[in-house]
């Protein structure tokens, strides 16, 4: 039992070479000063003060560089998770903030546990239930739901807390004439700074630059005298232990909140995982290990004051280029967050609410992905329908009926798929042996007496009846010449019960009307179970064939008497 298969910190620890550690330095700060002000901006999303943001990525970050696969996934809030930690928590109507905090750790506690119990019991597959025009939708939606929260900061208004977008422009637009333009002038000016500041050097930090100069303009000009909102006072210190509740009623409230967040978090965790990771050859990512990662970092959130966390697109996209090549550099993020926890977080007095909206904003802003739509749109028009469905109903109907009809979504295309999978008839290439799909191509030959037909996808009770009607109908064009039908089986990868008796009845049906069944290219397992049900006598070893052209030579008496008897001893053997 190899250690680093369960700690992969060991994998990279023993062989560290002294070449990376600049670039893990360069990587750990980089992503470190990134991660104050996006921490608060988040934890101000999520519904509780800033500083638990601070505290989401200290013991988080560390336990997920030890335990995670990915040498460049940087952990801690994000927007997504934020949002839906807000929702889940907001429904449940705490009377008082220490009430609100207890949830959020509660929250922390079960996505860690969920994430952590899916590992160890290899659910990773899970995730590939959300299929990508639907996560892209429930995104975008999710996305512009997290920008409209933050108009209460931008303009300086008080507006109830919402995760529908029409009562949340509502009420904007009912408030609109109580804007505080000083506020609005602060919210607008930090997101152009957040944007632009980039186009003088890359590794400048937009975030950081917009909350000092956010922090200078209220401190020097006395904005607070004209309404802006502050953070205020900041607690200095490391966290100090939390323990969730563990009474039933509780767990039961937060449930579809901890399930919503342990799917969404991971998934979001492991496809910018998988994109960093394709770019490197010295390590792999693996999913289930991925998912006991980022449960026990959730269970650190819980147990020191913090919140819901996971591996963020923004984030990690800088580690990556800042030159992170192991975990150390997000333990040196962490170790600059404990460092601002114990000395610097009175400079953050302040901060401008509006700022730490701007940050969120500009932040989600990346995340509303028209282009998916459109290239959907010209591409594949039942996934399109399938975006735009879950875009309309995460917006409508909130973040958790979103993801929920996402995964209805998903598994009713899939489903449908399988049930009607691709049916291709089958014809001669000229001057070969051959055979293609007459719809992609042409000049090929078709015999009249003659059909030859591929089934992509498995055989079972599901999709019997659209076998059988499909090509009935496809015989029945051919007319009373027919005299064969060859059923190519190299993309059956399956066949049930129910299959093998339909199919004999199938077999028998033809046989009766005076056409010959052969079937060819039957896969290994397929043919085991047919010999199993004994189908194989039904059809008859000698129609089973290795080409299209050898099962219709048979037809003609021209099949060479070697090959072909060779084949059904063959089959005659392994059924």
């Amino acid at each position: 039992m190899k250690i680093k298969q369960y700690i992969p910190a060991f994998d990279w620890l023993p062989n560290y070479k002294r070449e990376w550690l600049s670039g893990d330095l360069s990587a750990g700060l980089t992503v470190g000063v990134m991660l104050i002000p996006q921490g608060m901006a988040y934890s101000m999303l999520a519904g509780l003060p800033p500083i638990h943001g601070l505290y989401a990525v200290t013991i988080p970050l560390i336990i997920y560089a030890l335990l995670g696969t990915s040498r460049q996934l940087a952990v801690g809030p994000v927007a997504m998770v934020s949002l839906l930690t807000a929702a889940g928590i907001g429904a449940l109507r705490p009377e008082t903030p220490e009430a609100y905090l207890l949830l959020a750790i509660t929250l922390a506690f079960l996505v860690g546990a969920f994430q952590f119990l899916m590992g160890v019991f290899r659910l990773g597959f899970l995730v590939n239930f959300l299929s990508h025009p639907v996560i892209s939708g429930f995104t975008s939606a999710a996305a512009i739901i997290i920008g409209l929260s933050q108009l209460k900061h931008l303009l300086g208004v008080k507006i109830a807390n919402s995760e529908h977008v029409h009562e949340i422009l509502i009420a904007a637009a009912e408030k609109i004439g109580e804007t505080n333009l000083v506020t609005l002038a602060i919210g607008v000016a930090a997101i152009f700074v957040i944007k632009y500041v980039k186009k003088i050097h890359k590794a400048i930090p937009g975030a950081l630059v917009a909350v000092i100069l956010g922090i200078l303009a209220v401190w020097g000009f006395g904005l607070t005298e004209q309404g802006v909102k502050i953070v205020g006072e900041v607690p200095s210190g490391l966290p100090g232990l939390s323990m969730p509740a563990f009474d039933l009623g509780t767990w039961q409230a937060l449930l579809p909140a901890a399930l919503t967040i342990s799917l969404v978090g991971f998934m979001e965790s492991f496809a910018v995982a998988k994109a960093i990771q394709s770019k490197r050859r010295n390590y792999q990512v693996d999913a289930n290990q991925e998912l006991i990662g980022l449960g026990a970092a959730n269970f650190g959130a819980a147990f020191f004051q913090g919140y819901p966390v996971t591996g963020g697109f923004s984030r990690t996209a800088v580690n990556d280029q800042a030159g992170a090549q192991t975990g150390l550099a997000g333990i040196i993020s962490a170790a600059l967050i404990v460092l601002t926890l114990l000395f610097l977080t009175p400079l953050f007095y302040f901060l401008p609410n509006a700022v730490l909206a701007a940050v969120i904003i500009v932040a989600v802003a990346g995340l509303i992905d028209y282009k998916e739509a459109v290239h959907l749109w010209h591409n594949d028009r039942s996934d399109f329908w399938m975006l735009l469905a879950t875009f309309i109903i995460t917006l409508t109907l909130g973040i958790e009926k979103g993801i929920g009809a996402g995964v209805v979504l998903s598994l009713a295309m899939v489903i449908y798929r399988s049930v009607r999978p691709h049916v291709a008839v089958l014809g001669k290439v000229p001057g070969s042996g051959f055979y293609r799909n007459v719809e992609r191509f042409t000049n090929l030959e078709q015999r009249p007496d003659v059909l030859v037909v591929r089934f992509d996808g498995p055989l079972y009770f599901s999709n019997l009846n659209y076998f059988k009607d499909k090509i009935n109908e496809l015989a029945a064009r051919k007319g009373p010449q027919l005299r064969l039908i060859v059923l190519n089986a190299e993309s059956i990868s399956h066949i049930d019960s129910s299959a093998v008796h339909a199919l004999e009845e199938w077999v028998q049906e033809n046989h009766r009307r005076g056409i010959r069944v052969h079937l060819t290219s039957v896969i290994g397992p397929v043919r085991d179970t047919l010999g199993r049900w004994g189908l194989t006598d039904v059809v008859g070893a000698e129609n089973f064939f290795m080409s299209n052209q050898q099962a219709i030579d048979a037809l003609d008496g021209k099949v060479k008497e070697g090959v072909a008897s060779e084949y059904q001893e063959y089959v005659l053997q392994t059924s």
